[in-house]
């Protein structure tokens, strides 16, 4: 597995990886009820001697804007050997959701700029970085909101191969799973997932770390 023993590996993002962890840092029972913790659980419980301490620092709601705001304080004091970062999924909806409320919108131009600045900012105190595409679980790729979900992801695609970043395509992911399943069983708003749904997040992750099943 490419994540090193005593790894303190940090995950920062929207609602989903949020899911109701404690704050202000979200460690141990305090890692939520998505998957973080499920990841928790698979590595910690498969490994034994192996440990990985997972700190969880996602917030509902946030866009690239807001991570940017809290960079300083919930990433870089905290200080991680490797990080995880999940955005981009309400950079898109709020321009679905709130049309009128332009300022709430984050173009495809800023979000791929403020996820690089943080990426420079960060990547010289990391041994990992990780980066997770924001996601539309939606299987008809014509759908206004999933073929802007694309750009966004395609933006995270691009960004891990030039700054050399492990990628997890969650995108790619659940569409794996569309072909045998409907959406709404995976999230009835196509955003936030069922525990299934976590569970094809974590899966996805531990493929990319090479986590031996």
């Amino acid at each position: 597995m490419l994540l090193p023993p005593n790894t303190r590996l940090l995950f920062i993002g929207d609602s989903i990886t949020d899911c109701g962890r404690e704050r202000p840092v979200g460690e141990g029972y305090g890692l939520g009820n998505g998957y973080v913790s499920l990841l928790n659980a698979l590595l910690n419980s498969t490994y034994p001697p192996h440990p990985v301490r997972i700190i969880n620092v996602g917030v509902s709601g946030n866009t690239v804007r807001d991570l940017e705001a809290r960079w300083q304080t919930d990433v870089l004091h905290l200080k991680p050997d490797w990080l995880s970062i999940m955005i981009g999924i309400n950079d898109v909806w709020r321009q679905f959701d709130s049309p009128l409320q332009t300022e709430w919108h984050v173009s495809l131009e800023e979000y791929r700029a403020t996820l690089e600045r943080l990426i420079q900012k960060t990547k010289p105190q990391l041994k990992g970085l990780i980066l997770m595409t924001p996601y539309f679980i939606e299987a008809n790729r014509s759908d206004p909101m999933r073929a802007m979900m694309d750009q966004y992801g395609h933006a995270v695609r691009e960004l891990a191969e030039k700054l050399h970043a492990l990628l997890v395509d969650t995108q790619a992911a659940f569409d794996t799973a569309l072909r045998f399943v409907h959406a709404k069983s995976l999230a009835g708003d196509g955003i936030h997932p069922t525990l299934p749904g976590h569970a094809i997040l974590a899966r996805a992750f531990l493929d990319v770390v090479e986590y031996e099943w």
